[in-house]
């Protein structure tokens, strides 16, 4: 006889929580044309309305997990379209979430890998290591050897060749206390330190100063993974390393960490810079640039960060500057944190069909504000054989800011 979990047990707590969720959807299907994989497949099964479905069937026990139910949620972006356009303001992400910790770590996860990026220390090393040997020249041997669903496969191709940028630093006046606190990250702190210098640069010409968190993984990914007890310490590293800073405002130029910080932090205000850019702009003047852009307006800026509209202020900014914004929803890049280590292939699938979406403007740059977004996106321009600078807005803010 199978043993019934206690009343009050932590998985029956979690079972009711998501009935809880679930039950808020009236299922109305509004959510079906801004989803990106239902875009992709045309199945219920892999809409916000059927993932719904399916959490609540698991969750009352009327269904068991099987690869194919927990597979259809597997898939799920995270990118939060829906709840944007739904009428019953179904809470989907925190649903998702509790579901996936109910369930566990998808068996496909790739953990040692997952494990290596989110160690900052670790992956400057191994950059390091790629440039003694000469890590561009074999770099397509080797991704041609390794099997297309590979999720070394996948990180080896979004390994960008060239060094990284040395780790950010706040000036000297900001080292001790201050009113902003950048968190670095995992990958965004290797690979995206130059936006994060850029963003210290902006903020400090508009009058702010800024100290610097130590760098490590937030565990947006173990969260969204079904990785809770590794989620939870890495909660419990960002709420020191913020007690410790003695700031009042958190910020982090990868939408992809805010929303996992806020959840670390209730009541802290953590918010993207560009917002407090875009309300102290008057202070800052840039120089002309005379090209076109593709800006690529990743999920996680316009459903959680919210900044879309302060990066738009602030790109506008810039004299001669011409601004095309890719097309959406229900595109989205596919790169939704380790979606494009576990599903390489739909993520590619998604990433070509945006910047299919990219291509007729002609652009000179890409620009994408998170850091896996833009390391997959790159992928596929360099495939492509596309003549397009990628980087993040805040780097070409800094670049074409003038002195004071």
């Amino acid at each position: 006889m199978t043993s019934m979990p206690l009343e009050k047990s932590p998985v029956s707590l979690a079972s009711g929580r998501i009935v809880e969720l679930a039950d808020q959807c009236v299922q109305c299907g509004l959510c079906l044309p801004v989803c990106p994989t239902y875009a992709l497949d045309r199945n219920e099964a892999e809409s916000p309305r059927g993932r719904i479905a399916i959490a609540a069937a698991l969750a009352r026990r009327q269904a068991s997990p099987s690869t194919t139910l927990r597979e259809h949620l597997d898939h799920c972006l995270g990118c939060l379209n829906c709840e944007k356009v739904c009428p019953a303001n179904v809470q989907y992400g925190e649903l998702l979430i509790e579901t996936r910790a109910l369930l566990g770590p998808a068996p496909q996860r790739p953990r040692q890998l997952l494990n290596l990026i989110s160690r900052p220390a670790s992956m400057r090393r191994l950059r390091r290591v790629g440039g003694w040997l000469a890590f561009a020249r074999w770099k397509n041997w080797l991704t041609d050897v390794l099997p297309t669903r590979s999720a070394w496969r996948t990180a080896l191709l979004t390994m960008p060749s060239s060094a990284p940028a040395a780790p950010v630093r706040a000036s000297r006046e900001a080292r001790g206390k201050s009113p902003l606190a950048l968190f670095p990250g995992c990958v965004a702190s290797v690979d995206d330190a130059q936006a994060q210098q850029a963003a210290i640069t902006l903020l400090e010409a508009a009058g702010f100063q800024v100290s610097v968190l130590p760098a490590f993984c937030c565990g947006a990914m173990d969260l969204h993974g079904g990785a809770a007890d590794s989620a939870e310490q890495a909660a419990q590293r960002v709420r020191q390393a913020w007690t410790a800073s003695g700031a009042t405002q958190l910020i982090s130029v990868t939408p992809g960490c805010l929303g996992t910080l806020r959840r670390a932090l209730p009541g802290v205000s953590v918010i993207d810079p560009l917002e407090l850019l875009a309300t102290h702009a008057d202070r800052l003047r840039f120089r002309p640039l005379a090209q076109r852009i593709a800006l690529h307006l990743p999920c996680t800026q316009i459903n959680v960060a919210r900044s879309d509209g302060a990066l738009w202020q602030l790109l506008r900014r810039v004299p001669e500057l011409e601004v095309m914004l890719l097309p959406r929803p229900p595109y989205c890049c596919g790169a939704a944190g380790s979606h494009l280590l576990e599903f390489p292939e739909r993520a590619a699938q998604l990433r070509d069909d945006t910047l299919r979406q990219a291509a007729p403007l002609e652009p000179q740059r890409l620009l994408s504000s998170n850091i896996g977004c833009r390391l997959h996106l790159a992928v596929g321009i360099d495939a492509q054989g596309l003549n397009w600078l990628h980087q993040h807005p805040l780097t070409l803010l800094a670049q074409q800011l003038e002195p004071h």
